[in-house]
């Protein structure tokens, strides 16, 4: 058997909810529209996300939050949507501007639609299972 995965220190990884509906909807528009297919994937339910996490003294597991990891930096709620961003095509990366407004203004609307994604997009019992094509991509697999 082969070793575990890692995150390694040059990956940009997205680690996101697994059984949420607009997650995995979400997981798979980044995929559809990014420039350059650097970004990886893994679900916070995963073994390797709680390995990662521990390791680098994130203590909670917060499933109302993406987290984007870059190296040695970790993007939580709208940091890491608006990082995310910035891997996409034309029109998408240009959300990446409103990083310039207040962290509590896009925060705010971050948490307002995480605490409500459930009810809106409801949630699902499985992870994504992705294609061939682009099973190498997600780290939990």
């Amino acid at each position: 058997m082969g070793a575990d995965p890692q995150i390694g220190s040059t990956d940009k990884v997205v680690l996101y909810d697994g059984v949420c509906n607009f997650c995995n909807s979400s997981v798979k528009f980044i995929i559809k529209h990014e420039r350059n297919d650097k970004l990886k994937f893994a679900a916070l339910q995963s073994d390797l996300a709680r390995k990662f996490l521990n390791q680098h003294d994130f203590k909670s597991i917060d499933f109302d939050s993406i987290i984007f990891v870059s190296g040695k930096k970790l993007y939580v709620k709208s940091g890491a949507a608006f990082e995310i961003a910035g891997y996409l095509n034309a029109p998408w990366h240009f959300i990446k501007v409103f990083k310039f407004l207040p962290k509590f203004i896009t925060d705010f609307f971050y948490d307002l639609i995480a605490k409500n994604r459930y009810k809106i997009f409801g949630r699902s019992e499985i992870c994504i299972i992705p294609s061939p094509e682009i099973r190498n991509r997600f780290l939990d697999q």
